[in-house]
């Protein structure tokens, strides 16, 4: 998780160099499919794994690689054009905030205990610490230029709306991948690699929409290194990682490393980007974090009555 968490937080800065050194959102969600799809085709060929096979299989996967990669990727990069990518892994904390409202919705969180409902109450409230829509934000621009990204006097709504975007699809996407694929008789990584090929098929429908159809048109050689960085560590690895985290923690455990992401992506703002957040922007983020905390609490079981029967004699042969 530890892992996880330091290759996930760092993405948000390896998007921002990549926005910042001539890249657009769409060329960064391409190239970061597809190098991280790359990195999981050689993980599963080494390990003799084959990709699934199978229509209704590939269809899942397609609806997955949509919500956990094509869709949040894009957003994410569109939302760090306007908001540093500091604030943009605090953003994406909420991410489990959002699993729990899913989980409420859809039945399958059972415990609605007021500590539960506090934390989502709390989560959103520090949200709105940080996004200050009572104060006046105009003039920030797209934030590309500036040290702060758009964060020293006040924070671009739009962006950080797309930014929360992001971290419900991510939400999304845990809850239908922990049902959609549970059972699954595909390998972890070739699954992994057939999901993100999936991905990288999908974001590059949308180059011709929006920019050159060269994904590397525009691009200087730091934005070059910042998106295969992004690719191939922040992505192929941090795929592979998140996915066996799902399997063994389940959705809202996998989602935990998002307590992780802002102290990361924070950190490393500051001490390369020269980003600076503001006193309200800081005690939002612990605000949210905070409501993370009490929402993923789960009550103490019942224990187990004991009984004061004698305990039956067993016939069956001892046995390590």
């Amino acid at each position: 998780m530890a892992v996880l968490a330091l290759l996930w937080g760092s993405g948000f800065l390896w998007i921002r160099l990549a926005l910042q050194h001539g890249l657009t959102p769409v060329q960064i969600t391409v190239l970061r499919a597809a190098l991280g799809a790359a990195v999981l085709l050689l993980l599963a060929r080494s390990a003799g794994q084959r990709l699934p096979r199978g229509g209704a299989l590939w269809r899942r996967l397609a609806v997955a690689a949509f919500f956990c990669n094509a869709l949040p990727f894009l957003l994410t990069a569109y939302g760090e054009r306007s908001v540093g990518s500091g604030l943009a892994g605090v953003l994406h904390a909420t991410t489990p905030l959002w699993l729990v409202l899913i989980g409420l919705a859809l039945g399958t969180e059972r415990a609605r205990g007021p500590l539960r409902l506090a934390g989502l109450l709390l989560g959103f409230v520090g949200v709105l610490l940080i996004l200050a829509p009572w104060q006046d934000s105009s003039g920030i621009g797209d934030g590309i230029g500036d040290g702060n990204g758009g964060t020293g006097g006040g924070i671009s709504i739009p962006g950080a709306l797309t930014l929360l975007g992001a971290a419900a699809s991510y939400a999304i996407a845990f809850a239908y991948m922990a049902r959609a694929f549970a059972g699954a008789a595909t390998a972890p990584l070739a699954l992994s690699a057939a999901q993100l090929s999936a991905a990288a098929g999908l974001s590059t429908i949308a180059l011709p929409t929006v920019g050159p159809l060269n994904p590397l048109a525009g691009a200087d050689p730091l934005g070059l290194a910042a998106v295969t960085v992004l690719g191939i560590a922040c992505t192929g690895l941090t795929f592979h990682l998140n996915y066996r985290l799902i399997a063994t923690e389940g959705p809202t455990g996998a989602a935990t490393v998002g307590y992780l992401l802002p102290v990361v992506s924070t950190v490393l703002g500051a001490l390369v980007l020269g980003e600076q957040l503001t006193v309200r922007a800081v005690a939002g983020m612990a605000v949210v974090l905070a409501g993370v905390f009490l929402a993923k609490r789960r009550p103490k079981p019942t224990p187990a009555p004991v009984s004061t029967a004698p305990a039956p004699v067993s016939t069956a042969p001892a046995h390590d």
